[in-house]
């Protein structure tokens, strides 16, 4: 079923739906008439001749010098042209639907004067899967994503290159081999495309959806050394978490008795009084990263569904106001703490598995989760490589929503740096599906050594791990195995394994 554009209620799983699985799009009857009746105001004004900015003025520091009809008309053309100043390899091709997706949405609001045509352009090129050539860097998070979001203005116009159907191809021959008409940006047309932080907004809800089912698989994996380690359970008892009153640890202790539930691991004697914080304090910290991500998802989520643009035309009031709703800080905000809960999460998970691998800590388990430790080396240098993982995670976790550089003549004197928020926060979230695929092997090789059966839940676990990798009986190279489980991690497979034994988790 087709999402349908309205301005105004849209979510992250909507985008990463457009985005990752090619669901199509359509713009609703009432977004249509709010865009018309816009582009009526904006050019009655533009016909009188009013100073507005982008539109009858230059921009940045340009924004004084006030153009004559002729170059109006011209403008929004060389404004693009001189805005595609980005630099490197191509953004994802999700990346790309998802910033096309949420611009959709901004201008569905109807506060942009923006050509109908135009919305019509960009919603035929995602339905055909005409996806912009779009460098990955150039954007400071402020006017908007400029440089990245005026390449992918150059495509409706019949230039750039674009991705269609695997090959790489100048703009205008990928629009003909799609059968979508190109267009001729007027007054307003193009800086309506650019002027919003929509490429951080677009990655930044597929890193969201991504990060919530990665804090779920976090609780299949702590849940697993639990068992592997024989905890105290009283850690997660419900009246404990309640008591103190953060929901995202409420969600995490239900998680984690949940999966747990039946485990005959857990029922042997010989438990500590209290185990260790990386154990006992899982539904404070893994809690803590969920709350977190509750703050980054209202965030993004406004910001779907608001007007982020400069400046907007208010029909109702014939009036044009400009402002700063284009400044990325809100969604940069959002990233650091993201990324800042995903690598701590990290941190505690790589604790886990020193536990596991540690024969002073791991409950009788043999050194490095070996049997013939000396001659073999078990799974030791695993732990280095979730360790530089942890490493560069927390130097992903310096933040850049404070380093602003003035551009412009200091015109724009604070820039948002949400792009770089926003590309940091995905590489570290990359490194988490290594650093908890590392532990899930270790766990499974841990039940491999008890002789007492884990929880169904667990062991529905276990059983994809096998799929994938095989049991370490003696040496062998690792970097395929830890490689295989970064991509089963990341697909949802052992997610799926367990909501189907003890159905969804929270």
């Amino acid at each position: 079923m087709a999402v349908v554009f309205t301005g105004k209620d849209l979510k992250i799983e909507d985008v990463e739906r457009i985005a990752c699985r090619f669901e199509k799009i359509e713009v609703g009857p009432e977004a249509w008439e709010r865009i018309k009746k816009c582009r009526a105001m904006c050019e009655e004004k533009i016909a009188a001749r009013e100073v507005m900015y982008g539109v009858t003025t230059g921009i940045g520091d340009f924004s004084e010098v006030v153009l004559t009809p002729e170059q109006t008309q011209q403008f929004q053309r060389y404004f693009i042209y001189s805005h595609s100043a980005g630099i490197g390899e191509p953004m994802r091709e999700e990346v790309v639907r998802a910033a096309i997706a949420t611009r959709i949405n901004v201008l569905c609001n109807g506060l942009s004067g923006c050509r109908p045509v135009v919305v019509e352009t960009l919603a035929a090129m995602l339905n055909a899967g005409v996806h912009p050539v779009v460098c990955k860097y150039g954007s400071v998070g402020a006017c908007g994503d400029l440089a990245p979001m005026a390449q992918m203005a150059l495509v409706p116009m019949g230039e750039g290159e674009a991705f269609y159907k695997g090959e790489r191809l100048p703009g205008a021959q990928a629009m003909k081999r799609a059968g979508i008409p190109i267009i001729k940006y007027e007054a307003r047309d193009g800086l309506a495309i650019l002027n919003g932080s929509n490429v951080i907004n677009g990655l930044g809800c597929i890193i969201l959806s991504e990060a919530m089912r990665w804090l779920k698989m976090h609780d299949i994996a702590c849940a697993m050394t639990m068992e592997a380690l024989n905890v105290n359970t009283k850690c997660l008892d419900e009246r404990l978490h309640k008591a103190r009153g953060y929901p995202g640890a409420v969600t995490v202790a239900a998680n984690l008795r949940k999966i747990v539930d039946g485990s005959k691991l857990l029922e042997r004697p010989g438990k500590r009084v209290q185990d260790a914080y990386s154990l006992r304090s899982a539904p404070q910290v893994a809690g803590a990263a969920r709350d977190s991500w509750e703050y980054s998802r209202k965030m993004f989520e406004i910001e779907l569904n608001g007007v982020g643009d400069n400046p907007l035309f208010f029909p109702d009031d014939n009036e044009v106001l400009t402002g700063a709703n284009f400044q990325g800080t809100p969604l940069a905000f959002a990233l650091e703490a993201l990324g800042l809960a995903v690598s701590t999460v990290c941190v505690l998970s790589e604790r886990r598995l020193n536990r596991l691998m540690n024969p002073v800590l791991s409950a009788g388990l043999p050194a490095f989760l070996t049997k013939g430790g000396g001659m073999f080396t078990g799974l030791m240098i695993s732990q280095y490589t979730a360790c530089q993982l942890v490493n560069e995670q927390r130097v992903l976790s310096h933040p850049a929503a404070n380093g602003s550089i003035p551009a412009a003549a200091d015109q724009e004197d604070f820039v948002s740096m949400g792009m770089t928020s926003a590309i940091k926060t995905r590489k570290s979230l990359n490194h988490a599906y290594g650093v908890l695929g590392i532990e899930l092997i270790a766990a499974a090789q841990a039940f491999d050594f008890r002789d007492a059966e884990p929880g169904s839940a667990s062991k529905a676990a276990h059983d994809v791990i096998r799929k994938h990798v095989a049991h370490l009986d003696e040496d062998r190279p690792l970097h395929n195995d830890n490689n295989a489980m970064v991509e089963v991690v990341r697909s949802g497979e052992i997610l799926d394994a367990v909501e189907k034994v003890v159905g969804s988790l929270d």
